[in-house]
């Protein structure tokens, strides 16, 4: 059995009315609404942590890079047995939106020069005045993410199957559509960390 815990106000009352249950739970914190006093209170059982580790902002305000997470290589340290995050996505759900002034792509990286921790480029097309052409916008996001990849291998930037197919899309000068894009972000963000746990001893 899991127990999600993402706002419950009474984590002593719950644990009580638990107890004997406690150890054969699944417990997922939503780091967000579980600080260490809550998760003090299910300390048994399997326990895994999931942060939020996408900052959300306009397109165009996001800087080129920024750290995105090290909870992957820490979780355990936070004594947890797993770990989990929102992509390049976020938590933050919002019924709004329109038209994009300004086309970014997202993607993750694991820096091994810094202790694994994991960064997010940011690739902001340049035009940013107007929401009409977002395939002319998303070329120039996706040159700016080609300049920075270089040849595969020159790069911090994982060569997965979704960083071949954005470098194909460059070379076919094609737009999928900014679903599609996401997609193949979000993608990449999980063949990454698929490979960090496959190089862990």
């Amino acid at each position: 059995m899991a127990l999600i815990h993402a706002g419950v106000a009474d984590a002593n009352g719950l644990a009580d009315t638990l107890k004997d249950n406690l150890p054969a739970m699944l417990h997922v914190f939503f780091e967000r609404h579980c600080g260490k006093l809550y998760q003090k209170h299910f300390n048994t059982g399997h326990r895994v942590l999931i942060r939020d580790g996408f900052q959300r902002r306009k397109n165009r305000e996001y800087p080129k890079v920024e750290l995105f997470s090290d909870l992957h290589a820490t979780y355990d340290l936070e004594g947890m047995n797993g770990f989990g995050d929102f992509l390049i996505v976020g938590d933050d759900f919002s019924e709004t939106g329109g038209p994009a002034y300004a086309v970014a792509i997202h993607i993750t990286f694991i820096d091994a020069d810094n202790d694994n921790a994991m960064y997010v480029y940011h690739f902001v097309s340049d035009s940013q005045d107007t929401p009409k052409d977002p395939a002319g916008k998303f070329g120039e996001a996706l040159a700016k993410m080609i300049k920075v990849l270089g040849k595969p291998g020159t790069s911090k930037v994982l060569e997965t199957r979704a960083v071949e197919e954005f470098r194909e899309l460059n070379a076919r000068k094609h737009f999928p559509g900014l679903g599609y894009i996401k997609k193949l972000s979000m993608q990449h963000h999980i063949e990454t960390l698929a490979d960090y746990f496959d190089r862990q001893p």
